[in-house]
């Protein structure tokens, strides 16, 4: 992908991201030379199999990759260019939550159970915005509290007290505490019913609006990339293999990985008697094949594909993994 830094509005330029986890039994290679740029207010969605990689890239943002056994083996991260990489852990704790937040997965284990949900996001906002007394930081937890549409009156009630939907919210608020210029979203919505998953990212998408935060949306939910983000990137075996605005990716799938996932959703509009899955799985990121990692799921695979990769550009800003496509030129 071509470099932006030169662009005000870039938030995140990440280069040939190489994150490694070395244990006794290999060396397993979790995410493998990821390139990806994010504009200030935009939303870009990572899609893939369990496993692809997309947490660990949210993970290498926050510098939260567990070492040992993990390790960031190459390539930069650049929040409004300054290279996140070459922070010290001091000064990533003075990022993490203040510029740079990430609701994660399971509000049940993002949530301390037994602090108060008001005393958590208080002390977000003591720990990053300094000179504040306790009081007016629990103003200001309550204000949030009101943001994310709960009730300041119940800044004083444990996490136990509320149901799934109002957890994660609680979660989004403490995200949110200290107004992040980047917030990372790993899947915020898996372990909800469709009604409360509806409502949070409704939340979402206003919060997004009214604070002009850029977001990374981990998902495997192609309905939910279609209704929040600007760009896709979809993710395979540690790479990006598909990226591009939403309605490229979408009107024009082009990597036989992309087809694939657009293949196996069912719908309303057509009349199909079965679905079709994509066939076998992900390869061992401990021993990835040569050459293109999807090629041996793939009916399309030439002798090409088994031997080296290509990063082609299908049409401007629509790029593609994939031999079938780089005679339209390389990136």
């Amino acid at each position: 992908m071509e470099e932006k830094r030169e662009n005000k509005d870039l938030v995140l330029d990440i280069q040939d991201l190489d994150i490694r986890y070395e244990t006794d039994d290999g060396v397993c290679r979790a995410v493998n030379g990821v390139s990806l740029q994010l504009e200030r207010g935009k939303t870009v969605g990572l899609v893939g199999e369990t496993g692809a990689g997309k947490t660990t890239i949210a993970l290498g943002i926050m510098g939260l990759i567990p070492n040992p056994p993990g390790r960031v083996a190459g390539g930069s991260i650049r929040f409004f260019g300054e290279d996140l990489l070459k922070k010290s852990a001091h000064q990533m704790q003075q990022i993490r939550g203040k510029k740079i937040s990430m609701i994660f997965q399971d509000p049940m284990t993002a949530l301390n159970p037994i602090d108060t949900v008001g005393d958590q996001i208080r002390e977000v906002i003591l720990l990053h915005e300094k000179g504040l007394s306790r009081a007016e930081a629990a103003r200001k937890a309550c204000e949030v509290l009101e943001m994310v549409g709960i009730p300041a009156e119940r800044y004083e009630e444990y996490p136990h007290q509320f149901s799934g939907g109002m957890k994660q919210r609680i979660v989004i608020a403490i995200a949110l505490a200290c107004n992040p210029e980047l917030l990372i979203a790993d899947e915020p919505t898996t372990a909800l019913d469709v009604t409360i998953q509806a409502q949070v990212l409704d939340k979402l998408n206003e919060l997004k609006q009214n604070l002009g935060t850029s977001m990374i949306m981990i998902t495997h939910d192609l309905g939910i990339v279609a209704e929040m983000c600007d760009q896709v990137a979809i993710v395979y075996a540690g790479e990006l293999v598909e990226f591009g605005s939403v309605v490229d990716v979408f009107d024009d799938p082009a990597h036989p990985y992309t087809v694939g996932l657009f293949g196996s959703l069912p719908s309303v509009a057509e009349d199909k008697p079965r679905l079709t899955p994509i066939p076998g799985l992900m390869p061992d990121p401990m021993n990835l094949p040569e050459g293109c990692s999807f090629a041996p799921r793939c009916s399309q695979a030439c002798e090409a594909c088994r031997k080296n990769q290509v990063f082609a550009e299908r049409t401007p800003g629509h790029f593609v993994r994939c031999h079938l496509h780089a005679a339209k030129g390389e990136a």
